[in-house]
């Protein structure tokens, strides 16, 4: 009677903990299920939104980069003096108001509100109200020098035969 009444015991003894083990399975189940996202609602569209095709002059308006249009000339009260272009940093301008001359950077902005965009040899472009404008570099009225032209046929030079005779004077 001892052996069968320990058989109860001994399958209990293994049913404690096999039950224990499918509770905690399931209780980390329900755990997941309050962060696992809601799958979304798949909707079909009944028609499909026009494309607008893009401003090609806007994007590159946005890229610096022009259209080959010329520029309007600066409405700016400033002349340009000189310009100064270097190839692997900041170029400068040397422009004239009426407080006087001063030396700007690209991206820097003038007295008038627009803004030194590129310097040029002849010219810098200034971005104005939302467009490119051109201020060009002024020539001076009178040279300080004069450009001679030369003449039609190369003269031969003239030697003067004084300094080819040999000296006849006292010597040392």
């Amino acid at each position: 009677m001892t052996r069968l009444a320990s058989r109860p015991i001994k399958v209990g003894l293994l049913l404690v903990p096999l039950a224990y083990a499918v509770f905690e399975v399931w209780q980390a189940w329900l755990f997941r299920q309050q962060f696992a996202p809601a799958l979304p609602e798949v909707s079909t569209l009944t028609h499909e939104p026009a494309r607008v095709p893009l401003d090609a002059t806007a994007v590159a308006t946005v890229f610096g980069l022009t259209t080959n249009t010329t520029l309007r000339a600066s409405t700016e009260p400033l002349t340009l003096q000189a310009s100064f272009v270097v190839s692997n940093g900041l170029s400068r301008a040397l422009l004239v108001d009426a407080q006087g001359p001063r030396l700007y950077q690209v991206g820097e902005r003038l007295p008038g509100g627009s803004v030194l965009r590129r310097v040029e040899v002849n010219q810098v472009v200034l971005w104005n109200k939302g467009g490119e404008e051109r201020l060009t570099l002024q020539s001076p009225v009178a040279h300080f020098l004069r450009r001679v032209e030369s003449p039609a046929e190369p003269q031969t030079p003239v030697v003067s035969a004084r300094f080819l005779r040999p000296f006849s004077g006292p010597s040392e």
